[in-house]
């Protein structure tokens, strides 16, 4: 991924067309669950798009398991009952009209920066040592769905420290609201990957370091960007 260019909101603008346009396929019967996908060139020439922004569409339907890309053999459309289909392919336009996502990602930044806040203050050894070992669970090579796992994973390892437990719950809670956009964001944002390791790897340092203030600092500023990406993705579209 360090070696690709910055996809810009124009790219975005046309993978979520390819989207819509397979999606459209789907839902109107043309390609029933079960079905193979026509090979790329053939499908990219009917729907009138690059055969990048096709890869981008399939590759953003396969994480969400609208589609499944069978090496060697080719893509179908999974087993879903229609109206699952219908519900995980609206996630897009779900991104961009709907203003209660920004708003769930402002609260989390608040209580997840008290909460690593908190973690700062209150972290132990072995408490240290498990979220570093967490780090190491990912790479540099690491696919974007394996990625945000590890994502979930080391948020939810921080609140947990913070010893609130209602708080966690709540933390917990607004996180499932907010998979959807992460994953669309490290599909359509070159250098995602190096950059949430980076900024997890800096917000650990923190935390092992007991500096609280540094610790609230790091979490504030690395979901505010998933939030001010969300907003620049919205505007665009």
């Amino acid at each position: 991924m360090s070696g690709s260019l910055p996809r810009t909101m124009g790219d975005m603008a046309v993978t979520d067309e390819a989207i819509e346009k397979i999606k459209a396929m789907i839902v109107s019967g043309e390609l029933a669950p079960g079905d193979r996908l026509p090979p790329e060139k053939e499908l990219s020439e009917r729907l009138g798009l690059s055969r990048n922004s096709m890869r981008e569409a399939v590759k953003a339907l396969e994480v969400i398991r609208v589609l499944d890309v069978r090496r060697g053999d080719g893509t179908y459309v999974t087993s879903l009952d229609p109206s699952l289909l219908l519900e995980a392919t609206s996630f897009v336009m779900d991104m961009h009209d709907d203003a209660s996502l920004l708003e769930i990602f402002q609260v989390r930044r608040i209580l997840e920066a008290h909460a690593t806040g908190a973690a700062a203050q209150r972290a132990g050894d072995e408490d240290i040592a498990r979220i570093e070992a967490e780090l190491l669970t990912v790479d540099e090579d690491t696919d974007i769905e394996t990625l945000v796992e590890h994502d979930l994973r080391f948020h939810g390892a921080i609140v947990a420290l913070g010893g609130n437990h209602y708080l966690a719950s709540l933390v917990e809670s607004l996180t499932s609201h907010t998979v959807r956009a992460r994953v669309w964001r490290g599909l359509t944002e070159a250098g995602s990957v190096e950059r949430t390791l980076r900024e997890h790897a800096a917000i650990a340092e923190a935390i092992a370091t007991h500096d609280v203030e540094l610790a609230t600092s790091l979490a504030t500023a690395h979901v505010a960007g998933v939030e001010q990406w969300l907003r620049r993705a919205r505007s665009a579209s």
